[in-house]
């Protein structure tokens, strides 16, 4: 999963070079400025005047690659990471009940009912040297 993602992230970063390369070779139109966007050709800045020329429709194309790449890798990044985590919960339950230390308690009745706690078992930790 995490080599799909790095994949799909490699992608992403070459994307966004030939998106950048896209929007600075783009010649800017010549009624498009601050003036223009309020008036009469606001639905042409917004909305694209028609067919357009190759670059648009790269830098269309190129947008929408850039999101969908975003997204597809944001989704499988959380659900690689919810997958970790449910691993990592499992790995230490079960450690928590393979290294569990038993109790045993004192019912025999005579006036101290005390619990007394078994010694831990032997490590296999080097003695120091003499």
């Amino acid at each position: 999963m995490s080599l799909l993602i790095g994949i799909l992230s490699f992608v992403l970063f070459l994307t966004c070079l030939f998106l950048c390369l896209l929007v600075l070779i783009q010649l800017p139109k010549k009624e498009a400025g601050m003036g223009q966007a309020f008036g009469g050709g606001a639905t042409d800045a917004l909305f694209g005047a028609g067919a357009g020329n190759a670059l648009t429709k790269f830098t269309k194309y190129a947008a929408g690659t850039f999101l969908v790449l975003c997204v597809l890798i944001s989704s499988l990044s959380a659900y690689n990471s919810r997958n970790k985590a449910a691993l990592i919960r499992s790995g230490l339950a079960q450690t928590a009940t393979t290294n569990a230390v038993p109790v045993v308690a004192n019912l025999s009745g005579t006036a101290s009912n005390a619990v007394k706690i078994a010694a831990p078992a032997a490590t296999n930790a080097v003695a120091p040297a003499k």
